[in-house]
């Protein structure tokens, strides 16, 4: 999978026919301002058509038969279940699970993502590391930046095994959304997802859910958070 991270090739996490060979522009709107990760919605800039969305579910089974009450699902276009993002209870660290599909009754989890300290935003501290739990060679990435300013990045580290440099390679990107017509900047509750060519769309969604849940917009509430996010891959 490192070597997938060059120019060219695909880097398949979630699956295949989410890694397109055109670099993807997702328009990200919150569907609901109550409460952070409750309701996403991630459209196509080229056609415009929706291509994920995000919703927490009350109770059990709403997505099929391995949803819970509390999981959050990521959605395709047509309602189907692409991954389920699920609280492991209990945490100090605020952890959270991610599953293949609507998380299905004795499935093993596909990633897994928590806070690196439990002190939270006051400690200085704030890292969210994800770690890949089915990845055959270990791949590391790292998210660089403030995920509550709409500005960070998805960087995978590849290389440097044999005694060289490693390379580190941009697979996606939050950026603020600009109308172009208006020329006016948009809030945070609409902004863009960059997606390199060939790398997972859907897992950087997922990546993009965990960090809406995990550190949300806590910039609201001191100030400012840490400034580097990590995101570590292992292997099996």
């Amino acid at each position: 999978m490192a070597a997938a991270a060059e120019e060219g090739e695909r880097m398949v996490i979630v699956g295949e026919e989410h890694c397109e060979e055109e670099e993807r522009e997702l328009t990200v709107r919150k569907t609901t301002l109550f409460c952070p990760g409750d309701g996403l919605e991630a459209y196509d800039h080229r056609n415009g058509k929706l291509a994920f969305r995000v919703e927490t579910y009350g109770r059990g089974g709403v997505c099929g038969g391995g949803a819970a009450a509390g999981d959050l699902a990521l959605l395709g276009p047509e309602g189907e279940p692409v991954l389920t993002v699920r609280r492991r209870r209990p945490s100090l660290h605020h952890r959270w699970d991610g599953f293949l599909g609507d998380g299905g009754a004795h499935q093993k989890p596909l990633f897994s993502a928590r806070r690196s300290s439990i002190l939270g935003v006051g400690s200085g501290n704030s890292a969210v590391l994800v770690d890949l739990l089915h990845a055959p060679v270990p791949v590391e990435f790292r998210v660089d930046g403030s995920f509550p300013r709409r500005c960070c990045r998805l960087v995978v580290v590849a290389g440097g095994g044999g005694g060289g440099e490693e390379e580190e390679v941009v697979v996606a990107e939050v950026r603020r959304k600009v109308d172009e017509g208006a020329h006016v900047v948009m809030g945070r509750d609409v902004f863009v997802l960059w997606v390199r060519a060939g790398f997972d769309a859907a897992f950087a969604m997922g990546v993009v859910l965990v960090l809406d849940r995990i550190i949300g917009d806590e910039i609201d509430a001191g100030g400012d958070i840490g400034e580097d996010l990590a995101v570590a891959g292992s292997p099996l």
